[in-house]
């Protein structure tokens, strides 16, 4: 299988490329046909640096060459929100991050499929508040919106998504008693 020729032909003039979607999109099978396609995957060492968030990512971007950087950044804006009650990354830094890609010529590229309206559910809520974070980053960089559904696994094949990552928040903490 390879990418869709819509697919290819719209990413085709952009070295750089971000991928971004909400969890359960499945990526594996996108990420494998741009790697084949000239676009090796580049991520980030570890989880988002605790002082610059967007300091690991901005490393990425000063590399030569064309490439795609599986992102995380964007969906910090997405989940920490609906998880933690705020970002880590603030609409500065993403604002900062996406003008850095299409300093780039890069292009961010907005995966979809699977949604299924809004049902209250925090998947739903998911979609939806990728799609807002997207229309306003679409006014910094090009965003190109990719239906995974199309990159559907052959019949009986399944591909299964990767684990979530868990956060540094979720870990137990201990109190440090003084006296």
């Amino acid at each position: 299988m390879s990418l869709p020729q819509s697919v290819a032909e719209t990413v085709a003039p952009y070295p750089t490329l971000v991928v971004e979607g909400h969890e359960g999109v499945r990526r594996t099978r996108l990420l494998t046909e741009l790697a084949r396609s000239g676009f090796p995957l580049r991520r980030t060492p570890g989880g988002l640096h605790h002082l610059d968030p967007t300091r690991p990512y901005r490393d990425l971007l000063s590399a030569p060459g064309r490439f795609v950087i599986d992102g995380g950044i964007i969906g910090e804006l997405v989940y920490g929100p609906l998880r933690h009650g705020r970002s880590r990354v603030t609409w500065i830094q993403a604002l900062d991050f996406a003008e850095a890609v299409a300093e780039r010529d890069g292009a961010m590229l907005h995966l979809t499929g699977g949604e299924h309206g809004d049902d209250g559910s925090e998947s739903s809520a998911a979609a939806l508040a990728y799609g807002r974070v997207f229309r306003t980053l679409a006014q910094h960089v090009p965003v190109v919106t990719v239906d995974v559904t199309e990159l559907s696994a052959e019949p009986g094949r399944r591909i299964r998504a990767p684990a979530p990552r868990q956060s540094q928040l979720r870990y137990p903490t201990r109190q440090l008693t003084v006296g």
